[in-house]
């Protein structure tokens, strides 16, 4: 895992899911138990670097893909949270591997405010040679892309770093390409990138040329990472990169980018009980209870829920998880964590749960309605019971795009925060949002506590 995002959710999270572990109560009636068992919430989901990244290789207004020509612009759009950054690349394509490119960091899309940035940003991007290819005369050179004989053609440069192009004899960067941004809407950007030169911008040997751009890459990441398109002063990675730089091809770059691209989601701690008869925590269909499914679901908070659990009649056990295994303190679940409980339980016992959806409004992890039987015709049941999950919406908080939303617990000012559901019912969740797969996100299994 990436320590520093590791560290940057856990200061993110901590504060909020600081709390005392409530303990399991006894068994309601004086009864044998028949099983003692183990639970283990897993959260098998992936730690990201990249929120989004893709591709730009279609001119305004063109059908087909194609290289940047004076006076014409691409553009793309897509949506970030606060404390993002922008980085892209795109081929000066007059040479043989220089790009316009922002640096290690990208640019900050949002003030320290938390307003968006917007207008001109040209003054953030700047010219670097990627060190793949020698470099020849700009404009002239036979081994750059307008004339050369095929892609990757060219000597190995004998300087393999990346660094910054030194040439006094090219005019200034804003006189051959500009980048804004604009705000459409909240949270929602659009990147325009164009190339401003005109047929006498370059002063070449052979007369007065252009400047041509090419098709290239963007990703939005957050303000901790740093040199995912290079390391100034160190060779290129390899990843796709060069073929931007001496050709003008963004595909293999922006596949390995998507690779590293999506949500990372922590799973927050939670509630569970054993219990027969009706589920305990909520019924699909009606509002959420106010017995502090809502402070999970909306905040990742367990002490109300574990509380009020403990003193029903027909749950038999009860508490809460909140601390990750080898973890000296209470906190979030993040990628590779696992919480575990153990309880005993009698036939006809069933088990029920709820951890939050941390990138999300009021969304929920928990065992479907009737709840996970814990023995089969007498046998207690074991190994995985992922499949009897749902991601759950409480139906207390008006969803936003997860990862992005300012109401949810990793953005909002307070918590309880954000405005009410139109639907109030508990229901599997079901809009127009990618969550990513269950199976991708958490994982629980079941195991006898002595085995």
């Amino acid at each position: 895992m990436n320590l520093s995002l590791k560290h940057s959710l856990i200061y993110c999270l901590l504060p909020l899911f600081s709390l005392a572990l409530v303990s399991c109560h006894d068994m309601t009636k004086d009864e044998t138990p028949i099983a003692t068992y183990e639970v283990t919430i897993e959260n098998v989901s992936q730690v990201y670097p990249i929120f989004k990244s893709s591709a730009f290789n279609t001119p305004v207004g063109a059908s087909d893909p194609g290289p940047l020509m004076p006076g014409a612009a691409y553009e793309f759009e897509f949506t970030a949270p606060v404390g993002s950054h922008l980085s892209l690349a795109t081929m000066f394509a007059q040479s043989n591997d220089w790009i316009f490119a922002t640096d290690e960091d990208g640019i900050a899309l949002y003030n320290q405010d938390g307003s968006q940035v917007t207008g001109d940003v040209t003054a953030q991007i700047d010219l670097y040679d990627v060190g793949t290819e020698e470099d020849q005369e700009v404009g002239v050179g036979d081994n750059q892309a307008p004339r050369q004989s095929g892609p990757d053609t060219g000597p190995d440069d004998d300087d393999p770093n990346v660094r910054l192009v030194d040439d006094m004899d090219l005019p200034p960067n804003e006189d051959m390409i500009q980048v804004t941004l604009t705000s459409t809407g909240d949270h929602g950007f659009m990147v325009r990138i164009e190339n401003v030169s005109d047929e006498n911008t370059l002063q070449t040997s052979e007369g007065s040329k252009p400047a041509l751009l090419s098709p290239g890459t963007w990703l939005v990441h957050n303000s901790s990472q740093s040199g995912l398109l290079y390391t100034l002063g160190e060779p290129d990675y390899g990843d796709g990169l060069e073929a931007i730089a001496e050709d003008g091809n963004p595909s293999e770059l922006a596949m390995s980018l998507a690779e590293d691209t999506g949500l990372t989601v922590p799973l927050s701690p939670g509630a569970f009980a054993v219990y027969v008869g009706n589920n305990p925590v909520f019924r699909a269909g009606k509002p959420a209870p106010d017995n502090g499914i809502e402070a999970i679901a909306e905040d990742g908070q367990p002490a109300m829920l574990a509380s009020v659990l403990s003193s029903e009649e027909r749950v038999k056990a009860s508490g809460a998880f909140n601390q990750p295994v080898g973890s000296s303190e209470p906190g979030p679940l993040l990628p590779g964590e696992k919480y575990q409980f153990t309880f005993t339980a009698h036939r006809g016992d069933r088990l029920t749960f709820a951890t939050m959806y941390v990138q999300s409004n009021d969304l929920f992890y928990g065992p479907e309605e009737k709840g996970i039987s814990l023995f089969s015709q007498g046998t207690p049941v074991t190994g995985d019971v992922t499949d009897q999950l749902l991601l759950w919406d409480a139906g207390t908080e008006i969803n936003e795009e997860p990862g992005v939303g300012p109401n949810q617990v990793l953005r909002q000012s307070d918590l309880d925060t954000g405005p009410e559901d139109p639907n109030p019912n508990v229901r599997e969740v079901d809009d127009e949002y990618d969550y990513g797969t269950l199976s991708e996100r958490i994982k629980v299994t079941i195991q006898l506590a002595d085995n």
